[in-house]
């Protein structure tokens, strides 16, 4: 009985863990993502939906109902072999490309809030720069500010020149 991994808190779960034993084997990590992103996008069509239905109905009506041509009879077991092998890689591969959108989409969601602070810093500095602007032009004299004024002078000096 082997003894098990315990899962700790800390530990990603949406990528595997490195091997203690290396046979030797190296490759690129995100050239195998882009490969896998490809074969996920490319399964994921309804075009390739319709193109396996049609393999296989084909493959059923040939292996059942042209004797001369049969190279898989019923239970048809190599078209079994085929799909489970085609789902056995697929999974895997799908999974690999939504982690990888996963990790673009983190990068995105934090590039936007990084964004997101920067603007609204902008705006609170420009809220207070208007704010500011405002307290001193409510000390500043208006055009109609010294026009009453004036006129105000003008009724003194009026009075006064005729008393």
């Amino acid at each position: 009985m082997s003894p098990q991994r315990r899962i700790r808190v800390g530990d990603d779960l949406s990528t595997p863990r490195r091997s203690r034993l290396s046979l030797g084997i190296h490759y690129d990590p995100d050239a195998f993502g882009e490969f896998s992103e490809t074969i996920a996008r490319t399964i994921g069509t309804a075009r390739f939906l319709v193109i396996q239905t049609v393999i296989v109905i084909v493959w059923i009506l040939v292996n059942a109902a042209i004797s001369g041509l049969r190279f898989d009879p019923y239970p048809f077991i190599l078209l079994t072999l085929a799909l489970s092998l085609q789902a056995a890689y697929a999974a895997p591969l799908i999974l690999l490309a939504q982690n990888r959108q996963a990790d673009r989409d983190r990068g995105e969601t934090e590039r936007d809030r990084e964004v997101n602070f920067r603007t609204q810093a902008d705006a609170e500095f420009v809220t207070r720069e208007l704010a500011s602007i405002r307290i001193a032009l409510a000390d500043v004299v208006t055009s109609d500010d010294l026009r009453d004024a004036l006129d105000r002078l003008h009724r003194k000096l009026d009075t006064s020149d005729k008393a």
